[in-house]
């Protein structure tokens, strides 16, 4: 038993991992339970399931990131991350619960019917990060933009002609800006 392949479905959340593992063949998965998120549970539920050429890991790609991948790459074990939005649902299937996903994971991991996603090199996620937060900044830039003009509307305040909207001739203007209530400063 200890030599047949066994594929592990993993629902990944921060705290906890549900763990369902189905074995090469056709009856059903079962169900391992739950292990905390932790580099050492996961290392321990590993040794208790066997050697690391006989263990195939999958789990969603979701805000956990890719530190679970690492581990078990470090450890030997074959790991995918599986795409969510391309796991096959079945009609009518709305109960999402950790147990149903993880054994969902498991049978269709065996089945070969999951698409994982490119998992990035570490430096490929640090680029991924700036990015985001340059796109984050640039929109919130854009947002305190909107509430200023708005605000200037809304008291008809007009910049003086020939004065371009955020330029640094516009941001000199408005910091002569002066208002007699004090609810507006």
């Amino acid at each position: 038993m200890k030599d047949t392949i066994k594929y592990v479905g993993l629902d990944v959340s921060k705290e906890k991992i549900a763990v369902a593992i189905a074995e090469e063949g056709r009856q059903k998965p079962r169900y391992w339970g739950m292990i905390s998120h932790t580099p050492e549970a996961v290392r321990k539920l590993m040794k208790k399931l066997g050697s690391p050429e006989n263990l195939r890991v999958c789990y969603e790609a979701g805000p956990t990131g890719y530190p679970l991948f690492r581990l078990f790459q470090s450890m030997g074990i074959h790991c995918e991350v599986i795409a969510p939005s391309l796991i096959p649902q079945r009609p009518g299937e709305r109960i999402k619960t950790d147990r149903r996903d993880s054994l969902r994971l498991a049978q269709l991991y065996r089945a070969a019917e999951l698409t994982s996603v490119y998992v990035p090199t570490p430096n490929d996620e640090a680029l991924r990060d700036l990015v985001r937060c340059r796109e984050d900044a640039k929109e919130d830039e854009l947002r305190a933009k909107h509430r200023l003009s708005k605000f200037l509307l809304r008291n008809n305040i007009n910049p003086p002609s020939g004065v371009n909207k955020w330029t640094v001739n516009y941001m000199r203007w408005l910091d002569t800006l002066k208002f007699d209530n004090s609810h507006l400063r």
